[in-house]
């Protein structure tokens, strides 16, 4: 069958007309992939050093189905040590926007990349690796919100640089204050969001300076902070997090009167233990949530990631200088991070229980055991420029970017599709109820 248009041209017109059609739709072809968006970022680069190029082991179509229906909950994924991963990192400080100047690592001139080279391996099962279409499929029309410190900010900065890889957010915050920031990635209809709070609770800071020269705060303990407490009801998880602040000089305050402080050195006012402060902060935090009663998303509480600051305190020439990690009988938790990961674990089980009662899911985040493990994934002196006026001139506190804190998008993914088989099994055991209440 022979097309019409075709039969207004002799059989000599009709060969070079065929030709150009051909070179033409050929052109239009190579082209389309300069123009298809996930060709814009890219998806299998390393560190800016390394002229190796590697493919991410999920980027296929069969990847992104949502497998809600594993046994990926049949041991316990925070218990376990690092292994090798020539595959990371999946994003480089070039390819991605989100990450701070002081955990932007490979900018400042950090000479090592082996740190980027390893994957957490759960004991007795797998853990795997970051999948960002899985995760933005599976928050379709959803909404996350991140409560707490800067290493909260350097966890959601680390997810954004992963999720790059399918969709850069658009910014939607209500004004300029970086420290709240909202993010709408809109093919998904996803929108992230952070809210600065370091102390979770209502704090004032008194004195710029303080005892430390780090400033003087006043913290009310029983008052949960109205600058996020107000905004989450209607998101769909909460990510807290919070407890490295707590080690600088308070002033505590229960029902608008001072209880004591730590290192506050004020005449008349008892130094309290450093937990005591920290524990009634996260309690009244917990209580807050489970009172809200138009909430009915996840919270998700992220346990103390411990700094690593070795031959001195953070600002007596401490410094994290290693270049691997731990094996998992190589150290141990002690000293401040202990008291403050136990206190999590507490405030957490007594909030989960009440939870259940008022319909609330709380769900622990432990990510302690693994960062305990690395030395390795500091900024130390590469968050700055050599000689450059910096509180933390060491820091090994936050997580270089990229780096091992990628690796906390691997536990919340694995989590959320934990999530999504209970809320199945849920279904399903309602369902029967129903059927069995029908047939009899």
């Amino acid at each position: 069958m022979e097309l019409p248009i075709w039969r207004n041209f002799s059989p000599a017109q009709r060969t070079p007309s065929i030709l150009i059609l051909v070179s033409l739709t050929l052109i239009i072809l190579g082209l389309i992939p300069l123009y298809h968006p996930f060709y814009r970022y890219p998806v299998n680069l390393v560190v800016v050093h390394s002229s190796k190029i590697t493919s991410p082991p999920y980027h296929t179509t069969k990847d992104k189905k949502i497998k809600i229906m594993e046994r990926e909950d049949m041991c316990n994924v925070f218990i376990g040590d690092w292994v090798p991963n020539s595959d990371a990192p999946y994003y480089t400080n070039t390819t991605c926007w989100a990450i701070h100047e002081h955990q932007n690592c490979m900018k400042y001139g950090r000479p090592d990349t082996e740190f980027l080279k390893w994957k957490w391996k759960p004991k007795g099962c797998e853990l795997p690796i970051f999948n960002p279409y899985q995760f933005l499929d599976m928050m379709r029309n959803k909404s996350m919100a991140f409560i707490g410190d800067s290493v909260g900010r350097n966890q959601m900065q680390s997810l954004i640089c992963l999720l790059s890889r399918v969709e850069y957010p658009i910014d939607i915050s209500y004004d300029e204050d970086q420290n709240f920031r909202t993010w709408k990635y809109t093919t998904y209809n996803f929108t992230l969001a952070a809210y600065w709070s370091p102390y979770l609770v209502t704090v004032k800071e008194s004195d710029p300076d303080g005892p430390s020269h780090t400033g003087l705060f006043n913290l009310y303990l029983d008052e949960p902070d109205p600058k996020w407490t107000t905004q989450i009801e209607q998101f769909n998880y909460l990510i807290l997090n919070s407890a490295h602040w707590f080690t600088r000089c308070s002033v505590y305050y229960e029902k608008n009167q001072i209880i004591g402080c730590r290192y506050c050195g004020l005449p008349n006012v008892t130094d309290l233990p450093i937990n005591y402060g920290y524990q009634k902060a996260l309690k009244t935090t917990l209580k807050a949530i489970n009172s809200l009663e138009k909430f009915k998303g996840v919270t998700f509480l992220r346990t103390i990631a411990p700094s690593h600051f070795e031959g001195g305190e953070w600002n007596k020439g401490g410094n994290c200088v290693r270049k691997g990690p731990f094996r998992s009988n190589e150290t141990s938790l002690d000293g401040v991070s202990l008291e403050f990961y136990k206190t999590q674990v507490e405030e957490f089980k007594v909030a989960a229980e009440e939870g259940k009662k008022k319909g609330k899911r709380f769900r622990l985040l432990d990510m302690t055991q693994a960062m305990l493990l690395r030395p390795d994934g500091h900024p130390s002196r590469y968050g700055h420029w050599p000689n450059e006026n910096v509180v933390l001139y060491n820091d090994c506190v936050h997580w270089c970017l990229p780096g091992p804190i990628d690796s906390w998008s691997d536990f919340l993914l694995h989590m959320l599709k934990m999530e999504g088989r209970r809320a199945l099994e849920e279904k399903l055991q309602l369902k029967q109820g129903v059927k069995k209440e029908w047939q009899s």
